[in-house]
């Protein structure tokens, strides 16, 4: 019986061990009583340690203030709680930097947003002083319903790699798929205030620890993927079943409009980039290229760059009829906003927007600056639905066949065109019309929604 009971013992001990030492992966960062460990970089804002939680209080007329641990963490999984007032805004700053050669040390980086508005983009993902949003939740319709008013709130974030991901209270957020920093402090952010309302409340954080070692990254989901590495196909897309349109590197899959191959004299693929250089003019389709294959219901994303004073545009469900078997297709415009074809119509040519037929919604936040790469979504649905987006921000969206529609083609080019837009299959096609333009990361993944 002795010997029974040393071998259970010695068993039930290994066990308890064994559980120990995976629970010993957390580490904590908030010791509970003091902010040892931690360090204020930018604004005001005070911040202390009271009752095991860590309280942040908004100034008035105060920059950003960061209290930012005094290690760098570069691939972690962090978890946290947070509670915080409504007429605050706030972030948890990831992988950041402040160094006196940018900005006099402004505080700069990945930041998982906090946002307790009616809006409720808490777990999105902003570069704070730099790209700004990288991940906005409204390519997530089930995020803004993660986050609890006046609760608390738990947060948890996994970088590992190139792949930084966000849950709020359990429920997926946000998936970005970047290069651009790999390490760097964690800082938790009063936001400035010039309201005298906002000044005053406060926000609170506990439970606050993290995994540095060992670290196994959830399995995948199914939300979308914002990916910035070009021309990159992560396993999770894949998953999800995107496929590269274009492999970064050849003409496979495409050919010129109205030609058996590729128009190697209007199109340069170098660095990983499909550059038109050689306009066709505008109303041409000379040096226009479509794909080989024929889509009927997708999503497709796409990388773009523009040259100032450029125009382009993808044309989709293109279908090649007529006595010259010119494509014609719904497009998504692309153009500098400074053009003067921007200009014309009621506001039609501007950048996303439905070419001639519905302009896109003017959205600061989705505009870049001319030579900076954007990233462009196109969606059509089986029930006729269709929708544009750029940087993360839905512009256009539509019905094809509706009443509102017909209406649009009555008014514009395309009325003399039957049944103009309303195929049920096409090819993709990218113009090479106006100025250098250049594409990469094209991606589709064929659904039925």
């Amino acid at each position: 019986m002795k010997l029974k009971f040393g071998l259970y013992g010695c068993t039930f001990l290994l066990y308890a061990l064994s559980f120990a030492q995976s629970e010993s992966k957390w580490q904590s960062l908030f010791n509970g009583q003091d902010l040892k460990g931690w360090r204020q970089v930018n604004g005001k804002a005070p911040y202390v340690a009271k009752n095991n939680e860590i309280v942040g209080t908004s100034v008035l007329q105060s920059p950003n203030s960061f209290l930012a641990t005094e290690k760098e963490y570069g691939d972690f999984i962090l978890e946290l709680e947070l509670l915080v007032d409504t007429l605050m805004n706030s972030g948890i700053q990831i992988r950041s930097k402040s160094a006196a050669e940018f900005q006099n040390g402004r505080v700069h980086g990945y930041q998982v947003e906090v946002d307790p508005s009616k809006r409720s983009w808490t777990g999105g993902i902003y570069e704070e002083a730099l790209r700004g949003w990288l991940y906005p939740p409204e390519l997530n319709p089930a995020a803004p319903k993660a986050f609890k008013t006046l609760q608390w709130n738990k947060i948890r974030v996994e970088c590992i790699g190139n792949v930084i991901r966000t849950w709020v209270n359990g429920t997926a957020v946000a998936c970005l798929i970047d290069a651009e920093t790999a390490k760097g402090f964690i800082a938790l952010q009063v936001h400035s205030t010039d309201d005298p309302l906002r000044a005053g409340k406060d926000i609170r954080w506990r439970n606050i620890r993290i995994q540095t070692e060992n670290l196994k990254a959830s399995p995948y989901d199914d939300i979308f993927i914002v990916n910035t590495i070009p021309n990159n196909l992560s396993p999770a897309e894949a998953k999800n079943g995107y496929s590269l349109l274009w492999d970064g590197e050849s003409a496979t899959g495409w050919r010129g409009v109205r030609q058996n191959k590729f128009p190697e004299n209007a199109w340069e693929i170098s660095h990983g980039e499909l550059t038109a250089v050689k306009p066709s003019g505008a109303g041409s389709p000379e040096g226009d290229i479509v794909t080989q294959k024929k889509f009927k219901f997708f999503e497709l994303k796409f990388d773009f760059k523009l040259t100032k004073g450029a125009q382009s545009g993808i044309e989709y469900l293109a279908t090649e009829s007529g006595r010259n078997k010119e494509p014609k297709g719904l497009e998504y415009q692309i153009i500098d906003n400074s053009d003067p074809e921007a200009k014309m119509g009621t506001g039609n040519r501007t950048q996303a927007s439905l070419y001639d037929l519905l302009p896109a919604k003017k959205n600061e936040k989705a505009g870049r600056k001319t030579g900076e790469w954007n990233q462009g979504i196109i969606r059509v649905y089986p029930n006729n639905k269709a929708e544009h987006w750029l940087n993360g921000f839905k512009l256009a969206e539509y019905t094809r066949g509706s009443a509102e529609y017909l209406a649009w083609v009555d008014a514009s080019q395309y009325k003399s065109l039957k049944n103009f837009g309303m195929a049920k299959e096409g090819r993709i096609l990218l113009q090479g019309n106006g100025g250098h333009v250049s594409f990469r990361s094209i991606k589709i993944r064929e659904v039925s929604f």
